[in-house]
């Protein structure tokens, strides 16, 4: 009996950490090398994302694959991502330095309440530059985001909803920093769930109004940063999808080595805002793999750069 209700409390327990139905896997496991983002295509629409946001430079400059650039407390993954900018990722003749990832998916990324979860750490080689403004993870409008080098403390990531501070914490190396943003589109809200290693996530900021809006291919993954220089900074990312509720607290098997315990104040500070605008001239560049993802079962065909607008916004 004790037995039974022991297996009881654990599945009630099991159920309540991964509760929720994945709507869109940005997992890398189907990409065994950075080649196979270059499967994708306007013309060939395959895998899970898009590719198309970087610098002149060979894919295999900007993103990197391997086991240990993943979360370990994922165990379902078999690598993670290991995400690059430098002095040439300027993309389509903008100045700022761009990495970025997009869906690639005919689902709908925009209804309902939805959870995009993704685990971000930085190293001690190549680290982010706290001196300039970074976005993170972000919504073509902004209407939410992370960025770093930014607000009162730069050396924090700082959650943003509508280019105002909401929450932040030190972003401490080595450490992985898992999130999931939790949009109520309907209701037009959004609210922030944390934690860091193996620990499962807890909400840290109830939902707040927001503008939410998405087409489903304009939540850029990865890193955009306001100025071109010298340096070069990789960030890692794991754990990437996007579910409907009830929200997957667990992060794979909850264990992991290498965290450290943070800090995290919550905020609402006000910043100065401007625009950069460009006109994008589309072009197609396709190169040919023996491996990667071939199914184009999610696939959507998009038209060029109607993923992408036309401004990016400085919130310094």
């Amino acid at each position: 009996m004790v037995a039974l209700k022991a297996w009881a409390l654990l599945s009630a327990f099991t159920l309540a950490a991964r509760a929720g139905s994945t709507v869109w896997s940005g997992s890398f496991n189907s990409y065994s090398t950075s080649a196979d983002f270059d499967l994708w295509s306007w013309s060939n629409q395959v895998g899970s994302y898009q590719w198309y946001i970087h610098g002149s430079g060979a894919t295999s400059k900007y993103l990197a694959l391997d086991s240990s650039y993943k979360n370990p407390a994922a165990t379902s993954e078999q690598r993670g991502l290991k995400l690059t900018i430098d002095q040439t990722s300027n993309w389509n003749g903008q100045t700022m330095e761009r990495t970025e990832l997009i869906p690639q998916t005919t689902a709908n990324l925009g209804t309902g309440n939805l959870f995009y979860h993704f685990s971000v750490k930085r190293g001690t080689t190549n680290p982010p530059n706290s001196a300039y403004e970074h976005q993170i993870c972000f919504f073509e409008s902004h209407f939410t985001e992370l960025k770093y080098g930014v607000g009162s403390n730069p050396t924090n990531l700082v959650w943003m909803v509508g280019g105002v501070e909401k929450w932040s914490t030190p972003f401490s190396a080595d450490t992985w920093f898992n999130f999931a943003y939790d949009i109520d589109f309907s209701a037009g809200t959004v609210g922030l769930w944390a934690s860091t290693g193996g620990s499962a996530l807890t909400k840290v900021v109830s939902n707040i109004a927001a503008s939410t809006s998405t087409n489903s291919a304009d939540w850029h993954l990865g890193v955009l940063r306001i100025i071109t220089a010298a340096d070069t900074e990789d960030w890692y990312f794991s754990g990437v999808y996007v579910e409907s509720g009830p929200i997957t607290t667990s992060i794979g098997s909850g264990t992991s080595t290498g965290t450290t315990s943070t800090t995290t104040s919550q905020t609402t500070t006000s910043t100065t805002t401007t625009t950069t605008t460009t006109t994008p001239a589309p072009t197609t560049t396709t190169t040919t793999t023996t491996s990667a993802p071939t199914s184009t079962g999610t696939g959507a065909t998009a038209a060029h750069y109607a993923q992408c607008g036309d401004k990016e916004r400085s919130t310094g």
